[in-house]
């Protein structure tokens, strides 16, 4: 039997047209700024094939250190496609979904604060998850799970 090579998912990197008003919504969630950094050079386009690169990134990481969630802003190329408001039954990836502590605080407070809106409506699913989605700033679509007390 092969052995399982796999060490980790390190990241998902989130395209979007202003870091400036992207982090502090990610912030919001409660995701910290871990760094931010512009990066271009031969070798980028190597990596991603755009050989005229230029993107800054903010590399945002969850409080346990485990999960990251790189933002990138192209200031060259231009962004081609823009799939944000893409509905939620659409290929490709679509969303992140984060747990937290009491969704319904935090829905309330990203309308209020960061103009989210909720997609449908929060959820209870057999008494083991309240879930929603949510469109955050720029219209990213992001999950959101709170786990109930098990009994």
């Amino acid at each position: 039997m092969a052995q399982n090579k796999l060490l980790r998912m390190d990241n998902v990197s989130i395209v979007v047209k202003s870091l400036d008003e992207t982090i502090p919504f990610f912030e919001a969630i409660g995701l910290k700024l871990e760094m931010r950094a512009k990066i271009e050079g031969e070798w980028a386009g190597r990596v991603t094939g755009i050989v005229s690169q230029c993107v800054e990134i903010a590399m945002m990481v969850t409080p346990d250190g485990h999960s990251k969630i790189e933002l990138s802003q192209f200031l060259s190329p231009p962004t081609v496609a823009d799939h944000r408001t893409a509905p939620v039954n659409s290929l490709g990836y679509l969303r992140v979904m984060f747990t937290v502590k009491d969704i319904d605080e935090m829905v309330s407070r990203l309308i209020n604060e960061h103009r989210a809106k909720l997609v449908g409506e929060v959820v209870n699913y057999e008494n083991m998850y309240k879930l929603c989605y949510i469109r955050g700033t720029e219209g990213l679509l992001i999950g959101l799970a709170e786990e109930l007390a098990k009994k």
